[in-house]
């Protein structure tokens, strides 16, 4: 493998600078492959000569992401490939090796995944809070873009968390071609939702986000954002729902490339739009779906492939509503968590809308953020124990089923408490990536300990409801969903601030105290329940 010359860093507007050295691969068993591409290089330089700077930063960029791509595809194409051919012989590994390799095998590769997912959102909001004069009403005007796209990602959890795991559970019961048809009707139902959703959010876009927070200092911030956001929906719940199947067949790997790939592109592509071509919060919505449209062809070609187990079939396509609708049930608690996560958020801002100003919203902005760096590992984790917890459940492996819970909870709750140190000891390292403002950043400092008070428990929540999703006891997680979000912390949300003289940092206090009660309750229903489901299993 032969790398790039050193390129020179090409000046771009303003402060921007955008040099990517990426290996590139040269396939010297075809015939004039290097010269073609060394003569593509040289007219790209010859650029430099010009005084459009612009277009020779993007279109380098662009090849080298198209390089990147290439090497990656390459790469994982020998590693699944083995993979393939040693699970074509042995479906039972989930069964059969140690659990603790298996959920390192499996967790580590979702956990980064679920990081790098992250970046989609958190990237955008960091450009878009160190832009130059309205940084900070832009910021504040895509937070309050985040309802809508919760919602988004909710129907995409409703698939996903539903139908991944009944596809684990029938492929443990040795019911392959079942497997299959939830993977086929799963596709189907989310292709419908998507252009519902895409219809609802362009023709009411803007009435929503007034509802959910806006002013009329950052509503056209917001309106701008999410009127192109919208038209990449299908992708986003294809590839978040999706991906989801690929995991859960063992190919965490492959499930990992998925969304590195797309947050690659759109770190590369935010400058770009953002700064580059003068868009703006349009440039970052933009360069989001972008990526997200590379990260969807990526999924449909690796399950429409030869190396994957569960292969999406055009006869499968049809909805089989006896196996979809069981999906639809266990995904009914996931759902209910991320959608709430959107109710929850108009709640927030509209409170704090009234009680603290455009400061507040724009603090809850960043905390909202912060939480979501939080959560997605523990989300990694339990996605990365799934196959291990539903294979052998659905296999009535007894002692399995309880090794993987409880390796689950201690990393889970290892993690929670190492990171809530870290944010109650340095929380304006954490805020300061999203802003510069002074005035923002103090606030947020301040409120970020509040919000995030009762963090080090929270890995047992993530634990016992995302096994309760594992083995398939969808009532189990739908209670625990609905009562942390629905009856405790909505209702706090307006009750605190009566009680307190600052009503401001109230309503940041009513997350860690709806938090305590609601872990609090989850342990004690998970330890009652889950004697009784391995009970089952003798």
């Amino acid at each position: 493998m032969r790398h790039l010359p050193a390129l020179k860093e090409v000046p771009c507007i303003k402060n921007l600078r955008l040099v990517v050295s990426v290996p590139i691969p040269l396939r010297t068993q075809r015939a004039g492959a290097p010269a073609r591409r060394k003569a593509f290089l040289l007219k790209l330089r010859k650029l430099k000569n010009t005084s459009n700077h612009l277009i020779q930063t993007f279109s380098l960029n662009i090849l080298h992401v198209t390089h990147f791509l290439s090497t990656i595809s390459s790469i994982t194409k020998k590693i699944e490939r083995r993979k393939y051919n040693n699970m074509k012989q042995d479906k039972t590994f989930l069964g059969t090796e140690p659990v603790g390799k298996l959920l390192f095998k499996l967790a580590v590769p979702t956990v980064i995944a679920q990081l790098v997912n992250m970046l989609y959102n958190i990237v955008d909001r960091i450009y878009i809070g160190h832009m130059p004069g309205d940084g900070s009403l832009a910021l504040t005007g895509v937070g309050v873009c985040m309802p809508l796209i919760m919602i988004v990602s909710a129907f995409a959890a409703l698939i996903s968390s539903g139908g991944a795991p009944r596809a684990s559970i029938a492929m443990g019961k040795g019911e392959h071609e079942s497997a299959e048809k939830i993977l086929g009707g799963c596709v189907t139902v989310q292709v419908v939702i998507s252009l519902i959703l895409t219809v609802v959010i362009l023709v009411w876009n803007k009435d929503l986000l007034l509802a959910f927070g806006a002013s009329e200092n950052t509503i056209s911030y917001a309106n701008s954002y999410m009127s192109l956001y919208a038209f990449g929906t299908l992708f986003v719940q294809l590839t978040l729902g999706m991906n989801a199947f690929i995991t859960a067949q063992g190919f965490a790997k492959t499930g990992m490339f998925t969304v590195m790939i797309g947050a690659v592109a759109n770190i590369i592509l935010d400058p770009v739009f953002i700064y580059g071509f003068h868009m703006g919060v349009r440039g970052a919505a933009l360069a989001t779906i972008l990526s997200q449209g590379i990260s969807c062809v990526w999924v449909i070609h690796f399950l429409c492939g030869e190396k994957t187990i569960l292969r999406l079939k055009r006869n499968n396509l049809r909805v089989d509503f006896g196996l979809v609708l069981p999906c639809l049930a266990l995904g009914l608690s996931a759902f209910i968590m991320q959608a709430s996560e959107s109710v929850i958020s108009v709640c927030f801002n509209s409170s704090l809308l009234a009680y603290g100003g455009d400061l507040a919203v724009g603090a809850m902005t960043i905390l909202t953020s912060v939480m979501q760096f939080a959560m997605l590992p523990l989300q990694g984790l339990g996605q990365g124990a799934q196959p291990i917890t539903s294979y052998n459940y659905g296999a009535k492996n007894r002692e399995r089923v309880k090794k993987s819970f409880r390796l689950l909870l201690t990393i889970s709750l290892v993690y929670s408490v190492v990171l809530w140190a870290f944010i109650l000891t340095i929380p304006r390292l954490f805020v300061g990536m999203f802003t510069s403002d002074a005035t923002l950043l103090d606030f947020t400092s301040q409120a970020l300990r509040v919000y995030c008070g009762a963090l080090f428990i929270f890995g047992i929540q993530i634990a016992c409801q995302m096994t309760f999703v594992s083995i398939g006891s969808a009532v189990c997680s739908i209670i625990v969903a609905v009562l942390r979000k629905f009856v405790l912390l909505i209702p706090l949300i307006y009750i605190l601030p009566q009680l307190f003289v600052d009503q401001t940092f109230a309503v940041y206090l009513a997350e860690p105290v709806a938090d305590v009660f609601a872990v609090t309750f989850t342990a004690i229903l998970f330890t009652i329940q889950f004697k009784k489901i391995l009970a089952k299993l003798n």
